[in-house]
C-alpha cells in the first residue's frame, strides 16, 4: 500500500512539475515575446552572437524547444537566415541547463545557516505562491496577471519537486540505477525514452535529481541518462518542425537532432577515453546529488558547445543534401504566407507580427491598384489592367491565409493587448480585402469604356483629379493609421471622407448637368457614376480602418463605434469641425478653379470657331 502511495505521489510531484514549468515558462514567453523577433532579427553571421542570444532567450522561456520551435518559424519567415540560426540552436541547448541549476537548490541541508534555508523549495515554493496570488488577486497593473502566473508557475514547480522529492524515499532504485551505469545502452535508453513522453530534457533532469536525494546515482550512470535524454528532447523538438511545410523548417529541426547526436557521441568517447586512461577513476562511480547531476549536464553542453560550434555549417550542409528545395510556386508573396507559420502559435506576439507584415502588404498592394486603375481613364493599356488582375488575386490569397491563420491563433491569444490586435486583424482583413475589389471595379469600368471606344470629357477628367487628390489624403491618413499604429492620422480620416462624400454629390450633380447639355453620353455618365460610388466606398472602408485603430487604443470602443461616428458628423467634435471645414473649402475651391477653367477653354473653342465663318 504505501508503494502504491508513493507511485501515485511520484506522479502527482511530476504532474506539479511539469504544469508549473509549463505555466511559468507561457507566462514568460508571453511577456517577452513581443521582443522575440527585433532581438533575433538583430543577430548577425557571428556565430558566437547567435549562441549567446540562444542562451538568453531559453535562459528567460526555460525551453529549448519552444527556442528552437520559433527559431524555425523566423527562418521560413525571412527575418533571420538558416546560417544565423545555428548558432541560436547551439545556445538553446546550453541554456535549458539553467532549470537543473535552479532545481539543485535540493541539496541545501537543513542545518544550514539562516540565509541558505531561505533558498530551500520547501521554502521558496509557498513563497512564490503567495507572491504569485497577490499579484492575481489584488493587483491591477498592466503585467500583473504576468507576474502573477510566473510567481505561481514557479511555487508549483518547486512544490511538485519537494513532492516527488518525498515520495521517491520509499523507493529502492539503487539496483535500477546500477545496472543502467552497467549497461550504457539502458542507461541511455531510457534517458531518451522519457524525454520524449515528457517532451522536456529539463524535466527528465529534474526527475534524475529528484531520485538522487535519497538513491545514490554514479556518474557513470548519469552520463548514459544525460547523452539519452539529449537525443530523446530533440527528437520531439524535430518532430514539431517537421509539421512545417517548408524545407527550411525542417532543416532547423534535423540540424538540431544532428547537433545533439554530435553531443552524445563526443560526451561518450571523451568520458570513454578518459575513463580507459585511468583520469575518471575517483569520479566515475561517485554518488551525485542534484548539484552534481546539474553541475555535470552544464559542462558537458558548455564543452560540446564550444567544440562544435565550429562545425555546425556541417550539419547545415548534411541538412540540404537530407531536404531537397520542392519547386515553389509562382505567387509574389509566398514569404508573407509562409511566414504565418502555426509554430508561433506558442509566442501570440510573433504570430499577430506576421500577421501584420501580411496585412500590410495587403494595403500597399491595394491602394496601388486604386491609383493604377484611375490611370487607365488618362490612358488604357491592356498589360496594366492584367496586372491589377494578378495582384487581385495575390490580395484574395492573403486575405484567405491571414482570415484562417486568424481563427486558428485565436484559442491560443490570451493576453488583453494581444486580444485587441486579434480583434482589429479580424476586421482589416476584409477591409483590405475590399480595398482590392473596390480598385478592380474601377478598373472594368475602365476596360468597359476602351472596348466601346469612349472617354470621359475633359470636365469629367479634371474633377476625377481633384477628387483623387482627396482620395490619396485619406489613404496616406490610413496607411499611417494602420502601419504605425497612429491615433492621430486615424481621426484626420473620417472629417476628410466627409467630405469625399460631398464632393460625390457635387460632382453627380455636375454629371447631370452635363447631360442636360449634351456634353457627357448616357453611356460614360454610368460609368462614372460607378466610379463615384466605388470611390466613395473606399473612403467608407478607410474610416472603417481608422476606426479599429482608435478602438485598438481605447478598449471598449468597438462596441461604441457607430455613436462615434454619428457624433462627429452630428458636429459634437469640435476638431473634426475644424478639419472639416478646412479640408471642405479647399477641395471645393480647386473643383470651382477646375470647373471655370474648363468653362474659359470651351469658350475659347467657340469663340475659335465661329472666328472661322468671320
Amino acid at each position: 500500500m504505501e508503494i502504491a502511495k508513493s507511485i501515485i505521489s511520484l506522479f502527482g510531484g511530476l504532474a506539479m512539475f511539469l504544469y508549473g514549468m509549463r505555466l511559468m515558462g507561457n507566462s514568460l514567453k508571453e511577456g517577452s515575446s513581443g521582443t522575440f523577433k527585433q532581438v533575433m532579427g538583430k543577430v548577425t553571421n557571428n556565430p558566437f552572437k547567435a549562441f549567446l542570444l540562444g542562451v538568453f532567450i531559453t535562459a528567460i522561456i526555460q525551453s529549448s524547444t519552444a527556442t528552437i520551435v520559433i527559431t524555425s518559424g523566423l527562418v521560413v519567415a525571412g527575418v533571420i537566415s538558416l546560417d544565423q540560426s545555428l548558432g541560436i540552436i547551439v545556445g538553446a541547448n546550453v541554456g535549458t541547463t539553467v532549470t537543473g541549476q535552479i532545481i539543485r537548490l535540493l541539496d541545501i541541508s537543513d542545518d544550514s545557516g539562516n540565509i541558505l534555508q531561505f533558498f530551500k523549495p520547501d521554502f521558496l515554493a509557498p513563497l512564490a505562491l503567495t507572491v504569485g496570488i497577490v499579484f492575481l488577486m489584488f493587483c491591477s497593473f498592466r503585467k500583473s496577471d504576468l507576474v502573477g502566473n510566473i510567481s505561481v508557475g514557479f511555487g508549483i514547480l518547486f512544490t511538485g519537486l519537494v513532492a516527488m522529492t518525498a515520495s521517491v524515499t520509499n523507493f529502492n532504485m539503487s539496483g535500477v540505477f546500477a545496472r543502467m551505469g552497467n549497461h550504457p545502452a539502458l542507461g541511455y535508453g531510457a534517458g531518451a525514452a522519457v524525454a520524449f513522453v515528457l517532451q522536456s530534457s529539463s524535466s527528465s533532469i529534474g526527475i534524475l535529481q529528484a531520485f538522487s536525494a535519497s538513491t545514490p546515482i554514479a556518474f557513470k550512470t548519469v552520463a548514459f541518462v544525460l547523452c539519452g535524454v539529449y537525443l530523446g528532447d530533440c527528437v520531439t523538438t524535430g518532430i514539431v518542425c517537421f509539421i512545417g511545410t517548408k524545407e527550411d523548417s525542417k532543416r532547423v529541426g534535423l540540424i538540431n537532432i544532428l547537433y545533439n547526436l554530435g553531443k552524445t557521441v563526443l560526451v561518450l568517447l571523451v568520458l570513454g577515453i578518459l575513463h580507459a586512461f585511468g583520469y575518471l577513476d575517483k569520479l566515475w562511480n561517485m554518488p551525485l546529488k542534484s548539484g552534481g547531476i546539474a553541475n555535470s549536464n552544464t559542462v558537458f553542453n558548455i564543452v560540446s558547445a564550444f567544440v562544435l560550434l565550429p562545425f555546425i555549417g556541417i550539419c547545415k550542409r548534411i541538412s540540404y543534401r537530407l531536404i531537397k528545395d520542392q519547386p515553389k510556386p509562382g505567387d509574389r508573396y509566398a514569404d508573407k504566407i509562409a511566414a504565418l507559420n502555426r509554430v508561433f502559435f506558442s509566442t501570440p506576439a510573433l504570430a499577430l507580427n506576421s500577421c501584420y507584415d501580411a496585412l500590410k502588404t495587403m494595403f500597399t498592394i491595394a491602394s496601388a491598384n486604386i491609383n493604377k486603375a484611375l490611370n487607365l481613364f488618362q490612358e488604357y493599356k491592356e498589360e496594366d489592367f492584367k496586372a491589377i488582375e494578378e495582384d487581385e488575386d495575390e490580395i484574395d490569397r492573403l486575405a484567405d491565409a491571414v482570415s484562417n491563420y486568424l481563427v486558428e491563433l485565436s484559442p491560443h491569444v490570451n493576453e488583453e493587448l494581444h486580444i485587441r490586435i486579434l480583434d482589429q486583424y479580424y476586421k482589416v482583413v476584409t477591409e483590405f480585402e475590399r480595398l482590392g475589389d473596390h480598385a478592380m471595379n474601377i478598373a472594368e469600368s475602365a476596360r468597359g469604356m476602351n472596348e466601346q471606344g469612349m472617354r470621359f470629357s475633359d470636365d469629367a477628367l479634371c474633377e476625377l483629379m481633384v477628387i483623387r487628390e482627396l482620395l490619396d489624403w485619406i489613404l496616406e491618413h490610413t496607411k499611417n493609421a494602420f502601419e504605425k499604429r497612429d491615433v492621430e492620422a486615424a481621426r484626420h480620416i473620417e472629417p476628410l471622407e466627409e467630405v469625399m462624400d460631398d464632393m460625390i454629390n457635387a460632382l453627380d450633380d455636375n454629371h447631370v448637368a452635363r447631360l442636360r447639355e449634351g456634353r457627357c453620353t448616357v453611356y460614360a455618365g454610368t460609368r462614372l457614376m460607378d466610379i463615384m460610388s466605388n470611390l466613395e466606398r473606399i473612403s467608407d472602408t478607410c474610416s472603417n480602418v481608422g476606426v479599429s485603430v482608435v478602438a485598438r487604443v481605447n478598449p471598449g470602443m468597438e462596441t461604441q463605434a457607430h455613436s462615434y461616428i454619428s457624433s462627429l458628423h452630428q458636429g459634437k467634435n469640435e476638431e473634426f469641425n475644424e478639419e472639416y471645414h478646412r479640408a471642405h473649402d479647399l477641395y471645393f475651391k480647386r473643383l470651382e478653379l477646375v470647373t471655370k477653367k474648363n468653362q474659359e477653354k470651351q469658350e475659347k473653342q467657340v469663340d475659335g470657331q465661329l472666328s472661322l465663318f468671320n
